[in-house]
């Protein structure tokens, strides 16, 4: 399998994990729905844990890569990136393929913190947080971290509730949430 054949590979399986689950999608039920017999999975990836991780890992550039993006595009002052977040987050739930997170899932999947699969969920969220403490810190937050800390838990609420209700009135909501937690930690 070329190395253009296994991204594709490692793709459809993120999509197939996305929409069903990583213990729900067996390995007989991935090679049908990825087109690749087992054994071509087995000749590039030791275990369905591999696969996974490989899956993990391209999730996380496409997701980081795509929300910087998105904030960057939607704001150029550094205090409005910090609710851009949300708006990105909004853009994301309206989705018709909209399933939750795929690292919340995998780590509630794979709770034993200290196993790969967790692990690699639990770095992809310490990615996002660095990235909003880097936002909060151009923004001039007092305590850059702390705010970080606080859009990340106001996005990952979000996250499930827009899973789970009304995702537009979810991402509303989030957003004015965070503004109150920007207000108080940016002093003008």
């Amino acid at each position: 399998m070329s190395a253009s054949k296994r991204e594709e590979l490692v793709q459809k399986a993120l999509d197939s994990f996305y929409r069903g689950g990583f213990h729900a999608i067996g390995m007989d039920r991935l090679a049908k729905e990825t087109g690749v017999s087992k054994t071509a999975i087995y000749k590039h990836f030791r275990s369905k844990d591999d696969l996974i991780l490989a899956t993990l890992r391209l999730r996380d550039e496409q997701f980081r890569n795509r929300l910087m993006r998105r904030i960057e595009a939607l704001a150029d002052d550094p205090r409005d990136r910090l609710l851009a977040i949300f708006n990105a987050l909004g853009e994301w739930f309206a989705e018709p393929g909209f399933r939750s997170c795929m690292f919340i899932k995998a780590s509630s999947e794979f709770q034993t913190r200290g196993e790969p699969i967790h692990t690699m969920s639990a770095e992809h969220k310490h990615l996002l947080a660095r990235y909003f403490e880097e936002l909060a810190l151009a923004a001039g937050a007092t305590d850059p971290g702390n705010l970080a800390r606080q859009l990340l838990v106001i996005k990952e609420g979000a996250i499930v509730l827009a899973h789970l209700h009304e995702p537009s009135q979810v991402a509303s909501d989030a957003k004015a949430l965070a503004q109150v937690a920007i207000e108080a930690a940016i002093q003008n």
